[in-house]
């Protein structure tokens, strides 16, 4: 990945913020600690000289001059870092491991802070830092009580390089984590990025990789991939559906013209001409009835009838299906049956519902096998509480085989029993998209013989509130 293209990158500027934050954070709390150490170190070097500088004002008064130079003489032959001047009136040196009194102007408190000479134990001479106090004696004698603080600036200076070196491994290391982040984050992307234009040149197949990690960039990916299934199901769905149209549509059409053609090329009576004009507005009325039934399938897949949603008496449309369809099945030798449970509400849309019922009654009467079977036909309408309605529809034809369900649920299928039977193939695949328009789940089950269709609505029915009043 270019450099350019990494370091802008949302992933790296939000990185990039995380770390100044850090940064910010972590520099305020180490200095915080420094300040607490070099404090308590300069303030046990002056609680040590003072004390130092009272105990031995306190042998002055005690012991008088000759106590304090002994007392002086004594402490600095002590080999730790405390040091001692005591001079006479005169400036001459008492006492005291410093040979000389500083040349340096009293600060704060009357605090020194001088350059001087240190032995070594190989017997060369160091430059030390020391801070003392300067204190003035009766009998115009001077006393200087300090401290050698040359390792506590070590110390110090070993403190802040370390804080240094601290915040600079916290840059170094939060700029290349946030570059290994960004480039595992933007490479992922990249992969989705790859994807969308392989889909949008065409290769509907391709799926966005999915690293096994779980997090959201996965969740995204799968996600996608989901959406994209469906979106190729369409797709095939689509083609599928104009392939359909074209061989199914290609042949009455055909049939429509040659009829309309041969009728003007030969002379006919008016008899001959108006049969020929019914026939060809009978085929006309089928393929305006097929389209019919593909522009309600498109509006209830695309949900475009949700708006249409209201409550309905579910009863009342079985009801009015069976007025409809018993005549027919009157006129083809066959028997239908009701049982419908009464006044059974359930919100739905109104014409598709019935719609779905008349196919499923049309379906049946076609494929059903006569009086020979008893009673060929049922239509079923039951509550199931809280978790819907059911509507079946059963006849004792030939039925459909396990491996076949499935497809027949598709546009334009059609079972090879069923070629020479009058229709589209679009009745239970309208079925279909309404059951699935209202949260519901549909079933083709073995009748024993024949076909049962099972439609069960997955929303709330409700009975009317006379029949609850009833019971």
């Amino acid at each position: 990945m270019p450099q350019s293209k990494l370091l802008s990158t949302t992933t790296f500027r939000l990185a990039l913020v995380y770390l100044a934050l850090f940064l910010a954070s972590s520099s305020a709390l180490l200095g915080y600690l420094y300040w607490n150490t070099a404090g308590f170190l300069a303030r046990q070097t002056e609680a040590t000289v003072q004390a130092e500088t009272i105990a031995l004002v306190t042998q002055l008064d005690e012991s008088g001059r000759a106590g304090l130079v002994l007392a002086v003489i004594t402490k600095a032959r002590d080999p730790r870092q405390n040091l001692y001047l005591l001079e006479d009136t005169n400036g001459e040196k008492l006492g005291g491991n410093l040979d000389v009194w500083p040349d340096a102007q009293p600060g704060d408190g009357g605090w020194i802070s001088f350059d001087y000479g240190r032995r070594t134990v190989e017997g060369e001479i160091e430059t030390h830092e020391a801070q003392a106090i300067a204190t003035r004696l009766p009998d115009d004698m001077r006393l200087l009580v300090g401290q050698d603080i040359e390792e506590r600036r070590r110390l110090e200076a070993q403190i802040t390089n370390a804080l240094a070196w601290a915040v600079a491994a916290m840059i170094v290391l939060g700029i290349v984590g946030g570059a290994i982040i960004s480039r595992n984050v933007v490479a992922r992307i990249d992969d989705i990025n790859r994807t969308a234009k392989d889909i949008m040149g065409g290769e509907l197949s391709r799926r966005i990789p999915v690293s096994g990690a779980g997090d959201e960039i996965d969740q995204l990916a799968e996600n996608l991939n989901d959406m994209l299934d469906q979106i190729e199901r369409l797709m095939s769905g689509m083609r599928q559906v104009t392939d359909n149209i074209a061989h199914d549509l290609r042949s009455p059409l055909n049939r429509l013209r040659n009829r309309l053609e041969v009728t003007l090329m030969k002379p006919a009576t008016q008899e001959e001409y108006a049969e020929a004009l019914e026939r060809s507005i009978f085929e006309a009325d089928e393929l305006l009835g097929t389209f019919n039934a593909l522009l309600l399938i498109a509006r209830a897949e695309a949900g475009a009838a949700r708006d249409g949603m209201a409550w309905v008496d579910l009863s009342a449309l079985a009801q009015d299906a069976a007025e409809l369809y018993e005549p027919v099945a009157d006129e083809a030798g066959l028997s239908l049956t009701l049982d419908i449970e009464p006044e059974l509400e359930y919100r739905g849309h109104r014409e598709l519902l019935a719609q779905a019922i008349a196919n499923l009654l049309d379906n049946a009467i076609k494929h059903a096998g006569g009086k020979a079977g008893g009673s060929a036909v049922q239509l079923s309408v039951k509550s199931r509480g809280m978790l819907g309605a059911e509507v079946t529809v059963a006849d004792n034809g030939p039925g459909v085989g396990v491996d076949d369900r499935e497809r027949v649920l598709g546009r334009f299928v059609r079972l090879e029993q069923s070629r020479n039977t009058p229709g589209s193939g679009l009745g239970l695949s309208l079925v279909s998209a309404v059951t699935r328009l209202h949260g519901g789940d549909l079933r083709l089950e073995d009748n024993q013989p024949g076909l049962r269709v099972v439609i069960s609505l997955a929303r709330r029915a409700r009975r009317r509130p006379s029949e609850i009043a009833a019971e």
